[in-house]
């Protein structure tokens, strides 16, 4: 994250205005919709951030990129962003938004890795596990898969990391054969 400091302070102020205007829910919609061309599209990243490209064009390639999806508080506050010379900062300003609105609503991110897909079966069990051993009810489930964990899951949530992998438990070993703790030390 570039600056943090600047991005929670411009979110909270996009925040505030939805709540006055009592649209957050809209904002926020517009948020992860913005996120997601960010995520998708290293591209529109390094537009927003060039400073070779002057800022009615970083306007007009917004508009016509998000081609009207935005909300008029949304896109008021962009404009706003792109005049004041912060565009650079808009991937970090919409995570800070979408942080501060599960904030607000309670919800609570939790991470699941695993090698392979997981069914939605088996992600509505996860979530229900979670809901009935920790105090978190809201709960926005990111699943992501990662082969090199071989088996197992990784779950994080609230700065806790519950490691239940394979690959931890191979690392595990490793350190037991590597101290050797069957064979006494001679001295």
């Amino acid at each position: 994250m570039r600056n943090p400091r600047v991005a929670a302070r411009y979110a909270k102020s996009i925040v505030g205005l939805a709540i006055e205007k009592n649209q957050l829910e809209e904002v926020y919609k517009d948020m992860t919709y913005l996120n997601a061309i960010c995520k998708a599209s290293k591209e529109f990243v390094a537009v927003l951030r060039s400073p070779v490209i002057n800022p009615d064009k970083k306007e007009k390639i917004l508009a016509s990129i998000t081609g009207g999806h935005l909300g008029p508080v949304t896109m008021a506050y962009i404009t706003l962003l792109i005049r004041k010379a912060r565009e650079e900062n808009l991937p970090e300003i919409i995570t800070a938004v979408i942080t501060q609105y599960n904030e607000l609503k309670g919800i609570h991110k939790v991470k699941l890795t695993t090698a392979e897909p997981v069914s939605n079966e088996l992600k509505e069990e996860m979530i229900a596990k979670i809901k009935a051993e920790t105090p978190l009810q809201k709960i926005e489930l990111e699943l992501e898969t990662k082969p090199d964990i071989i088996g197992g899951f990784v779950l994080e949530f609230n700065n806790n990391l519950i490691d239940a992998s394979i690959e931890r438990d191979l690392r595990d070993i490793k350190k037991q054969f590597g101290r050797n703790i069957y064979v006494r030390q001679i001295r």
